[in-house]
């Protein structure tokens, strides 16, 4: 089990990867990871995810309001509606992919059946009505995805993806920004193909006998 200090470095470090794969800019985005049944620690208000400090990261409850070391995340709301829905919850990514959001600003999500790694690795992308940010309209509006999906997008907002710890979330984040990418390339060359049926029908095996289901 690793140390609240081994927590607090891993955050930092996804912090900076999102920053470096172009995820996030600025002070946008929020990232959390679970402590314990309890607590979890998420980045805070108005930072660079890309310039995180371990001890500048704040401490928030799960089942109670309270916080500690600071000023957390406005989004900290959306963050505790996610492990408190779910217990294989171990950490929750919030991230604007410029493609990715580009395709929650069409009303359209990532489709299933195209891209081998989107069926696998994100599995059916949610596409959330818009919610103003960092109100609590933003839990509300997720609510009804959230224990049929790992990966969202949310309208004119962004994406959440979901993780049994931070390399799981972030691995998803990226791939999903990974297949809008393709996809948005496809379309501009001509029409996007589906893989078919028969092969769709093995992958889903393959998906299966990889989880163990």
């Amino acid at each position: 089990m690793q140390t609240e200090r081994e927590l607090r470095e891993l955050l930092v470090e996804f912090g900076r990867r999102l920053w470096d794969r172009g995820l996030i800019g600025a002070c946008e985005g929020n990232i959390s990871i679970r402590v314990d049944a309890n607590r979890l620690l998420c980045t805070p208000a108005g930072a660079s995810k890309g310039h995180l400090e371990p001890d500048g990261l704040v401490m928030a409850g799960i089942k109670q309001r309270w916080f500690a070391g600071g000023e957390p995340t406005s989004e900290v709301a959306l963050h505790v509606a996610c492990y408190a829905a779910r217990d294989d919850i171990g950490a929750v990514i919030h991230a604007h992919p410029a493609i990715a959001t580009g395709f929650s600003l069409a009303g359209e999500t990532i489709p299933t059946g195209v891209l081998n790694e989107a069926d696998l690795v994100l599995g059916e992308v949610a596409l959330v009505p818009y919610a103003v940010p960092a109100s609590d309209d933003v839990p509300r509006k997720i609510k009804p995805f959230l224990h049929n999906h790992n990966v969202f997008l949310l309208a004119h907002h962004g994406a959440v993806a979901f993780g049994t710890g931070l390399h799981e979330a972030y691995n998803r984040m990226e791939t999903l920004e990974r297949c809008a990418q393709i996809i948005l390339t496809a379309r501009t060359l001509g029409r996007v193909n589906s893989i078919p049926s028969a092969n769709a029908a093995e992958l889903l095996g393959v998906s299966e006998a990889a989880s163990g289901g």
